[in-house]
């Protein structure tokens, strides 16, 4: 595999969102190096929610031939990023937890959908539900926000 043009690579949604200065999330998705390495798609984006999907690939199984939940946890951390990047400063997480509830397996798509629950100052939380294209559960995670004091990045050249 071809580190800088991995198979399956993301498109996100062409409506999901358009570029805006005041908003991380649009700033930082056209240069996720995570999210299109892992072919990982915005499907829906508004501030403080995001809905991502991501086909597991067979080396995303574990030796058990489930998709390893370091993946699960990755397309949920992924989303819990874009949806708590509502600002025009980075946004990035103080903590998080996941509950798997349900084995996925090469050939399903995850989809991710991602909450704002609650934010006051510069700390929010999230709740990221990640389901099978059944719409079957597959794991429940929590994120903890924290946003910086930071300005955004400029791009490199």
């Amino acid at each position: 595999m071809n580190s800088t043009n991995p198979p399956n690579a993301s498109q996100d949604h062409p409506l999901a969102y358009s570029a805006d200065p005041t908003w991380a999330a649009t700033h930082m998705a056209p240069t996720d190096n995570t999210k299109q390495f892992l072919g990982i798609t915005i499907e829906e984006l508004e501030r403080g929610r995001a809905v991502l999907s991501m086909l597991v690939r067979p080396e995303m199984a574990n030796g058990f031939g489930i998709t390893h939940g370091g993946m699960v946890f990755t397309l949920a951390d992924t989303a819990f990023a874009y949806a708590c990047n509502e600002g025009d400063q980075p946004t990035v997480a103080s903590g998080a937890d996941i509950t798997f509830t349900k084995a996925s397996h090469a050939g399903d798509t995850l989809t991710a959908t991602a909450v704002r629950r609650w934010n006051a100052g510069r700390n929010g939380l999230y709740d990221i539900t990640v389901s099978d294209q059944h719409g079957e559960l597959v794991a429940e995670f929590r994120g903890r926000s924290f946003t910086t004091n930071r300005t955004l990045p400029t791009a490199s050249k």
